[in-house]
């Protein structure tokens, strides 16, 4: 897998120009959504804040206004700054993007050990690299040493059995449906351990 490069792949595109209206922001929801996002209940928030839990109940339900002292100790609970307790959380803006490949289609790149079918090709500036693989390696030493690149990787086995041979874990062998997810800094190996060639699904994040 070190022979795909997905760096080429990366762009980062920003526009501007366009202004936009921001509404006033509500502190109570924006405080119950902070809290929420961590998974904090009423009484966990007040404590790490520092606040009795009726005065953080009043704040989230705008029953109060509270002090800065109070904005103080919230923002410090919430590891972040006092500003951002009044900035509007960033909203997930769908950009219409999607490809389709067909099953006999994708980008082909064969190596001695491997041979991948790129998927989603059409596709730039993505954050993930997805592509099937059809496993020729039958043992380690074909490989020449440890396999090892920036990001996550996830794998599921679509025919055949795999060995997954990883730099601080026992191999583990993966049948039809099963599948790993792991750092890709870590050294790793796929090899097919069934008579015929296994292919897999490998997706690997963009970092």
């Amino acid at each position: 897998m070190s022979d795909i490069d997905p760096a080429g792949l990366i762009r980062i595109a920003r526009e501007g120009g366009a202004t936009e209206r921001v509404e006033p922001i509500d502190l109570g929801q924006r405080v119950r959504g902070l809290r929420k996002a961590r998974g904090w209940t009423l009484e966990q928030a007040a404590v790490q804040a520092g606040l009795a839990r009726s005065t953080l109940s009043k704040i989230e339900n705008g029953q109060m206004s509270p002090t800065y002292e109070a904005l103080k100790k919230l923002a410090e609970g919430l590891k972040i700054s006092v500003p951002q307790l009044f900035t509007p959380p960033a909203r997930a803006q769908a950009s219409g993007r999607m490809a389709v490949t067909m099953a006999d289609e994708g980008q082909a790149q064969a190596t001695a050990t491997y041979e991948h079918r790129l998927l989603a090709g059409a596709l730039s500036a993505k954050k993930m690299l997805p592509y099937t693989a059809r496993i020729r390696a039958r043992s380690l030493e074909e490989f020449g040493g440890w396999v090892r690149h920036d990001g996550e990787e996830f794998l599921m086995v679509l025919t055949g059995v795999v060995r997954l041979y990883t730099e601080f874990y026992e191999p583990v062998d993966l049948k039809r449906g099963d599948s790993a997810y792991y750092d890709a800094t870590m050294g790793h190996n796929v090899i097919s351990v069934s008579a015929e060639d296994a292919t897999i699904l490998w997706v690997t994040s963009l970092t």
